[in-house]
């Protein structure tokens, strides 16, 4: 997502949390692997750079990341 937001003329974590409804902290714990979105929020934050989701998430079946919640 990192890389993402700066593609979009370097969105901050707090923008990319205010278009999807997130804080800007759940944003920098989800860029960070120790939070996974719920599959709304995640297909949210998808849309807001137009891509599929798998173009933005990757599933590590060896994770133990927290579910993050859409707030």
């Amino acid at each position: 997502m990192r890389l993402l937001r700066f593609l979009a003329q370097d969105m901050t974590q707090a923008e990319l949390g205010q278009r999807v409804g997130l804080t800007r902290q759940t944003i920098a714990a989800i860029e960070q692997g120790r939070y996974s979105p719920s599959l709304e929020v995640a297909f949210r934050i998808a849309d807001v750079f137009g891509k599929r989701l798998e173009e933005v998430f990757h599933w590590n079946p060896g994770a133990t990341a927290k579910t993050a919640d859409a707030k």
